[in-house]
């Protein structure tokens, strides 16, 4: 446990239970091991240690651990008084209750607990280590780092403080000495996993690429860097320009920003052991983690909105000194990206109108909970929308303003309720009138639509895919999946005739006629899907199997249409982008390609036909500048013909009198040594250079050479 090796850890504790089933300590040891993974499995560990111990004091304070991250600071604080009752002296109960009083805006009630828990052993490191490695838990890695600096006064050697404090350094941007203190914890303790970690990152990131401006330092991979580096720059400068107006603040430092093209790599700098699959980015205050486009290997992430949200928390997280809960901080964001794009961030969806009308939603006063152990992936991306549609409620009902005010008090440290309650309403009130602000958007999703579940849907769903398995295509060009056979055996048919608006069963109606190619039967029913719910978009979206249906039946100007609404509206279709550029550049439609590729590239800007397309749309139209970008970007991508390319970026620069056609002219004949318009090309750039027009006066010792 103490080298952070947890799945170890768990494996013995398991082998453990062989011998001694019923033994407390032994399940309390398995949720430590499962806390940083697995918040199930450590509640569930922590019920069977305390149902064999009540008075177990290890699991009672793993307890209070948790409902700090959940801000349920009432529930922590009476299980504090329960470890008190059995130990009123125990040092981690008062370094836990000094946590409380700090998070709770208490100095005076902090600096009594934390020298109550110092009362018999005045220089424990331990006291001032565990305050510390909670608040930066927390956000407030400014604090946590002044009390690991106290625990390293107490003992200069003490390895737990050392390596959290250099976590802290690191996430504050106080790069130099946290990897430093990294490398020492490695070399003192080899075994310790998450140094090691850090320590092999280290080296790996020694040979990314830094790109600066005034307000940016970003670390890329130099193949990525070069590809599309300059577009992470622009993107960033302009989130800065328009949140930094709009939440009235000024950042004094640049901001870091670190994208990783491997996940592995990215899950160590941000959390310091492999592993979170799910997170595409993490803002600390002033520094940014990202997984990079390559890193998304199952399907496209749109990039530029996990930017954008990322530099968002940048903003809150600074306004507020990082004292803001969870939910308010992810729900701002996501909020911000569909303000930035419509084609960003959330919207309501049939399984989120299920879950707000089926009792999931979280109350306000408790959403930062729904982000700490949620029951699936599905809950987990439900949090983020909820949070964000409570950040639609606050504005739409109290004004941005009264936002920005809340954000103003609590980097005051006024409690959250308080300032909610200070610039709404009442809790209970604002818990209320959310609730059916949230359900009145959920009745307005489709209200053509019948959302009722069938009982072969409710049947799969059960079977634990959280959903109804209705699978679509993967593109555009692909057919339809088979229907299980429990589905296909369900005699629905005669349920869907008695239900002809129903979601379900139109959606599966559909894709049985596109699967057996019944083109004109499907067409109809689709149609009416994208008329009753034009906002249906993601993976399963009815646009892509219409905008197929269209391309079978060879009704190329519907198919184009269909793909233009369905790009408007969903930022990851890169299917529907590259088909719109084919559609575009048959017909001539330059502005159409220019668009496309665009969108594309803010999904994944490691492809080349978005920027064949962009350069052949850019030399079409005279926007010179955008094609040389796109031949160049090309070129790191190692084309099939790079002579060609070469050829096109040498006549572009040319025409744009930049001395560097020749180099990219040369490089194309080096590829294609007869390649007869370089060679014109050439010439041409030789005959209009001034040194080749320049004769040599005629000497001897010219001769002689």
């Amino acid at each position: 446990m103490d080298k952070h090796y947890f799945a170890l850890a768990a494996m013995k504790f398991e082998e453990g239970f062989k011998a001694l089933p019923d033994d407390a300590d032994l399940h309390y040891g398995l949720a430590r091991a499962y806390a940083p993974s697995d918040q199930a499995v450590m509640l569930s560990s922590l019920d069977a240690a305390l149902g064999r111990n009540s008075n177990h004091v290890g699991c009672l304070l793993l307890l209070v651990d948790h409902n700090i991250d959940a801000e349920d600071y009432t529930e922590a604080g009476k299980l504090l008084e329960r470890i008190k009752a059995i130990n009123p002296w125990h040092p981690e109960a008062w370094a836990y209750a000094a946590v409380l009083a700090q998070l709770q805006n208490q100095p005076q009630e902090e600096q009594t607990a934390r020298q109550t828990a110092l009362k018999f052993s005045p220089d424990n490191p331990r006291v001032d280590f565990l305050i510390g490695q909670k608040l930066s838990q927390n956000y407030r890695f400014a604090e946590g780092a002044a009390h690991e600096r106290q625990s390293l006064k107490f003992d200069a050697e003490y390895l737990p403080a050392k390596a959290q404090l250099a976590q802290d350094l690191l996430r504050l941007g106080e790069e130099t000495e946290g990897w430093e203190l990294a490398q020492q914890v490695q070399k003192q303790d080899g075994y310790d996993v998450q140094a090691f970690n850090l320590v092999g990152l280290h080296d790996k990131m020694a040979s990314f690429v830094t790109l600066t401006n005034a307000d940016f330092l970003v670390r890329m991979g130099s193949h990525e860097a070069a590809v599309y580096g300059p577009q992470v720059l622009e993107l960033l400068a302009h989130a800065r320009s328009n949140l930094c107006a709009k939440y009235s603040i000024e950042l004094k430092r640049p901001t870091i920003v670190e994208v990783f093209p491997e996940q592995k790599d990215f899950a160590v700098r941000t959390f310091g052991m492999p592993g979170n699959p799910g997170y595409l980015g993490v803002c600390f205050g002033r520094v940014v983690t990202a997984n990079s486009p390559a890193a998304h290997t199952s399907h496209a992430v749109n990039w530029q909105a996990v930017l954008w949200h990322e530099f968002c928390h940048v903003v809150t997280l600074q306004l507020t000194g990082n004292k803001m809960p969870r939910w308010l901080s992810e729900g701002i964001s996501v909020y911000e990206e569909l303000q930035a794009n419509p084609s960003w961030g959330q919207r309501m969806n049939p399984q989120y109108r299920e879950m707000v009308l089926g009792g999931d939603l979280t109350p306000v006063s408790k959403l930062s909970g729904a982000f700490l152990a949620p029951r699936s992936d599905l809950h987990l991306q439900f949090a983020y929308y909820e949070a964000s549609l409570v950040i639609e409620f606050l504005v739409e009902r109290f004004g941005v303003e009264n936002l920005k005010a809340i954000l103003r008090d609590l980097g005051e440290g006024v409690e959250m309720n308080t300032a909610l309650e200070k610039h709404t309403t009442e809790i209970a009130k604002l818990d209320e009138g959310f609730a059916a602000f949230a359900r009145a958007r959920s009745e307005k999703l489709a209200p053509g639509l019948d959302f009722e579940k069938p009982a072969f849907a409710k049947r799969e769903e059960k079977k634990g895919s959280g959903r109804p398995r209705i699978r679509m295509p993967v593109s555009l060009d692909d057919p339809p999946l088979p229907q299980d056979t429990a589905t296909k055996e369900e005699s629905w048919d005669a349920w869907a005739k008695d239900h002809p608006t129903n979601f379900w069963a139109m959606m599966l109606r559909a894709q049985e006629f596109v699967g057996n190619k019944k083109w004109t039967e499907a067409r109809p029913v689709l149609q009416r899907l994208i008329e009753l719910y034009p906002g249906f978009t993601g993976q399963d979206s009815a646009y892509r199997l219409l905008a197929a249906t269209h391309r079978a039946l060879g009704e190329t100007n519907s198919e184009k249409v269909v793909l233009a609404q369905f790009a408007e509206q969903d930022d990851e279709a890169t299917d529907a982008y590259l088909r719109l550029m084919e559609l575009g550049a048959a017909g001539q439609d330059w502005s159409t390609v220019m668009k496309n590729a665009l969108r594309y590239l803010a999904a994944n800007p490691l492809t080349a036909a978005p920027y064949r397309f962009l350069a052949q749309a850019g030399e079409k139209t005279n926007d010179t500048q955008s094609a040389i970008a796109a031949y160049r970007a090309l070129l790191e991508l190692d084309p099939p013909d790079p002579a060609e390319v070469h050829f096109h970026l040498a006549q572009l620069l040319h025409r744009a009198g930049d001395p560097a056609a020749r180099r990219h002219v040369l490089q194309a004949l080096e590829e294609a040594p007869r390649y007869r318009a370089a060679l014109r090309l050439l010439l041409e750039i030789n005959s209009e250079s001034p040194q080749t027009n320049i004769k040599e006066p005629t000497t001897t010792a010219n001769v002689n050479r």
